[in-house]
């Protein structure tokens, strides 16, 4: 027997970061975490009788822009909708969403395993829709009375889209991809911070293997908490399946570290007896705005991914570091510029030196990127020339990531400061003391009879000596002049 066929679909809420909430003036306190409780809340947010809703077309201008990422169809008229529950921190009694006409619908996300080396295959995500819509409030209960809960109001109003794929994943490694992508996106359209542990991003599982009804998972804070709660679905419905004990509902299941559990049975949208808002007016679209919007947008980003590969021959790990830190890029994009006189083979050292010397000592130590650029390349020329050895320049890079009062002074003097200038008879010397040891003086007559080969044995015993101190071809040189005389 075959083993039944995972689907995995995905509803994200993504919190907008604009600055007023999307029905209201009151402030969008969603990156603020430490406001006050009900203290960024208007009468309309708390649902006092008279007062009505009005669009923030900021909102609206930011799910265009997500709409326009994701390559939607954005229809000509979209429009608000009532979907009617009861719940203490919904006030008005009901959610403001989009049901029936949303603002888009049938996008494409895809994921090239060029870029994704965990997953299978290519795969194309297929976008249902984008809505609209209002957040709660947040509920907070009494830790110790289970009879007492508070409210906050903060939260409610605040504008959210909520983005319904279609159950295109059938793995782990493929929602993983997914949300990262989803992620860097919102990031770079500048609409959400796309913190997950904040709430910013909310993101909800369907999920059921064939033959089993499907099971939506929430409570999921962590991208590890996603993939942990899939993982353990998907046994959990294997199992049932295997035991005959298959439910005939659907269900709404939490996840509370270690396993799923049921909340409720899922509701469909007959129980929430959605109807058409009419305090808001239908929303037109212009058809050029589209083409208006994709012109400010940046490239999608696995063609940007694919611009740094192939513009600075980077390894697909490095290229997405700094895909993924604008400001690094940046950093990197100047150095390789300043480097060009040097010529390419030192330009292809600077990766190395930025993302695995110079961003290790930062992370390491919890410091910011301070140092110039220029004094950065100024290190990297002196020890890749020979001047410096490598060891040497990498505590060089250290002092000068903690100490910003030599940034500005010339590299070649830092280095003669700290006696690193690598000479001529520091080289001479190496070699000399390789060559006294009889065995490989029998090699250096070997070479000189002409079997050449025995050169790179010689070079690799003068760079053990020197704990790979100094560059190889100035023992390469050294080697020679002894040869030739």
């Amino acid at each position: 027997m075959s083993k039944p066929q995972l689907k995995i679909g995905l509803e994200i809420h993504t919190q907008l970061n604009t600055l007023y909430k999307l029905f209201s003036n009151s402030p969008n306190s969603t990156s603020n975490l430490n406001v006050q409780p009900n203290t960024s809340s208007s009468f309309f947010d708390i649902s006092l009788p008279g007062t009505q809703p009005k669009l923030n077309t900021q909102c609206l201008l930011n799910t265009l822009k997500l709409a326009t990422a994701l390559n939607c169809e954005i229809p000509t008229t979209s429009s608000f909708d009532r979907k009617h529950y009861f719940y203490g921190d919904q006030p008005l009694g009901y959610q403001i969403t989009q049901h029936f006409h949303p603002i888009a619908k049938n996008g494409i996300v895809p994921l090239f395993k060029r870029h994704h080396p965990k997953i299978k295959d290519d795969l194309i995500v297929h976008i249902q829709q984008l809505q609209l819509e209002q957040d709660t409030g947040r509920s907070i209960y009494h830790s110790t009375n289970s009879s007492l809960s508070f409210i906050n109001f903060n939260r409610t109003n605040i504008p959210l889209i909520e983005l319904v794929t279609l159950p295109d994943f059938s793995n782990l490694e493929q929602v993983r991809s997914f949300l990262h992508t989803y992620i860097k996106l919102v990031q770079d359209l500048n609409i959400c911070t796309g913190d997950l542990e904040t709430g910013a991003l909310r993101v909800d599982v369907n999920i059921n293997l064939s033959g089993f009804p499907r099971v939506e998972l929430k409570n999921l804070p962590t991208i590890s908490a996603i993939l942990n709660a899939i993982k353990f679905e998907e046994k959990r419905q294997l199992n049932a399946l295997n035991s005959g004990n298959i439910p005939i509902d659907v269900e709404t299941r939490g996840w509370n570290g270690t396993q799923t559990y049921h909340l409720r049975s899922k509701e469909s949208s007959v129980d929430y007896r959605y109807v058409p808002d009419m305090e808001l007016p239908k929303i037109k679209i212009h058809p050029d705005l589209k083409s208006e919007i994709k012109s400010i947008l940046p490239k999608p980003i696995h063609e940007r991914l694919d611009d740094l590969i192939a513009t600075y021959n980077l390894p697909l790990r490095d290229a997405k570091i700094l895909l993924n830190n604008d400001n690094l890029r940046n950093y990197y994009e100047h150095a390789w510029n300043l480097l060009a006189p040097h010529g390419k083979k030192i330009q292809n050292k600077l990766v190395n030196w930025l993302v695995h010397d110079l961003l290790g000592i930062l992370n390491k130590d919890d410091t910011p990127l301070t140092l110039p650029v220029t004094t950065f390349v100024d290190l990297i020329t002196i020890v890749e020339s020979g001047t410096v050895s490598k060891s040497n320049g990498k505590l060089l890079l250290m002092h000068l990531v903690h100490n910003s009062e030599d940034h500005n002074k010339p590299i070649t003097d830092l280095a003669k400061e700290f006696d690193m200038i690598m000479k001529e008879s520091d080289v001479s010397s190496i070699v000399q003391s390789v060559l006294t040891i009889e065995s490989n003086a029998k090699i250096l007559k070997q070479i000189r009879e002409g079997n050449k080969g025995k050169l790179n044995y010689l070079i690799g015993q003068c760079m053990r000596a020197s704990n790979g101190n100094v560059k190889p071809q100035l023992f390469e040189q050294e080697l020679h002049k002894i040869l030739n005389n």
